[in-house]
């Protein structure tokens, strides 16, 4: 069997380098209207700044913000339904919730209210009743899963700009941390520290857009069956976990968390995300759901690429002193979920140290602040 000819996840399109670029010049514009928040008597907390949510101070406790989209997830929908007859858009709308909620809890946010946003080409695309109840039960059943209400949101028709066969899919939501203690800004962190990862339950929402043109190179497209019988196609779907009750049980075992990451976009790239310099190191790595693998094997990427933009087994982390480690596993176990304690922090250079893999990802790999 001949090699596959090599597609990394920049030549499919998405090229962190210039979409990090934008965010760090966004951040330095927004910084100048912080001062805004002082009309309503609250200022905004500058070191979450860089991180997945947006805090600011409201007095007696802490509010917190996040916006998010889905991606390309819903087009491996759209093909999928063709060899199985179900719109899957209920488990869509699990990941575009999970997608915002999952960015908004790692401050130590609970969710209170999460808003829609559904971006059509053609208002046509809501005559399909199947497809669209889907998308509605399945967005309010998220909501319930990450403890928020559905307070509204956006349905524009932007002809022209999004393909009239599609829909973009994303939304928002706003969170509350209180007590004030819970805030989680990595300011906590130190040497010795555990790092707990939590199970994905596949490949989320993230890297939809290589494993798309995966699916356009093989025979028989997303009906080629993976070593368990699934259908890859099949497997893309599964929708994410939730995380947002686990961290409220770690939080309700009287755990003081030092830091929390969403393993989404630049994959475990991201466990180095806080500020403080820090080497990470893991010790151990999770089972790679077989989507992943069979990603890995036919675009020829190798562990580093692999492990640079997905999150190949882990969906979450949370860092604890090594000592409180032990009742973060008990809360994941709580939630139905597999988590490791798999690594530790370091004093030393900013980098994530992978042993199993042989695999280093310095400082300079990541640079979203």
């Amino acid at each position: 069997m001949s090699e596959p000819q090599k597609v990394t996840y920049q030549d499919s399109g998405v090229d962190y380098s210039k979409l990090d670029a934008m965010k760090r010049l966004a951040q330095e514009q927004a910084a100048g209207t912080a001062s805004m928040l002082q009309q309503a008597d609250m200022h905004e907390v500058s070191a979450s700044r860089g991180e997945s949510a947006y805090v600011w101070d409201a007095g007696d406790h802490y509010g917190a913000m996040v916006q998010e989209g889905l991606g390309t997830k819903n087009l491996v929908a759209d093909e999928v339904r063709k060899l199985t007859g179900k719109t899957h858009y209920d488990q869509i709308a699990q990941d575009v919730v999970g997608a915002i909620t999952n960015d908004l809890i790692v401050v130590g946010a609970k969710p209170l209210v999460v808003s829609a946003y559904w971006g059509l080409g053609d208002s046509a695309w809501l005559a399909d009743e199947e497809r669209a109840k889907d998308l509605a039960a399945g967005w309010a059943n998220a909501c319930k899963m990450a403890g928020a209400a559905w307070g509204g949101g956006e349905t524009p028709a932007h002809t022209g700009i999004v393909n009239p066969d599609t829909i973009d899919l994303g939304g928002s939501a706003v969170g509350i941390i209180n007590p004030k203690e819970r805030l989680v800004l990595g300011d906590k962190l130190d040497s010795g520290d555990a790092i707990v990862l939590i199970e994905s339950s596949g490949i989320h929402a993230n890297g939809l857009t290589l494993a798309r043109k995966i699916a356009d190179k093989l025979p028989e497209g997303y009906a080629t069956k993976l070593p368990s019988g699934t259908t890859y196609g099949e497997a893309l779907l599964k929708p994410q976990h939730l995380y947002a009750q686990l961290v409220q049980d770690v939080f309700a075992a009287d755990v003081d968390i030092h830091y929390m990451v969403h393993i989404t976009g630049h994959g475990w790239r991201k466990l180095m995300r806080a500020t403080q310099e820090f080497s990470y190191i893991l010790t151990e790595v999770p089972p790679v759901p077989e989507e992943l693998s069979f990603i890995a094997e036919h675009s020829g990427n190798d562990a580093g690429e692999m492990y640079g933009n997905f999150n190949m087994g882990a969906g979450f982390a949370i860092y604890v002193s090594a000592d409180q480690a032990e009742k973060v596993m008990q809360a994941a176990s709580d939630n139905g979920m597999e988590a490791w304690i798999a690594g530790r922090v370091e004093a030393g250079a900013k980098k994530v140290v992978i042993e199993p893999i042989d695999v280093t990802f310095g400082g300079e790999a990541l640079e979203v602040r």
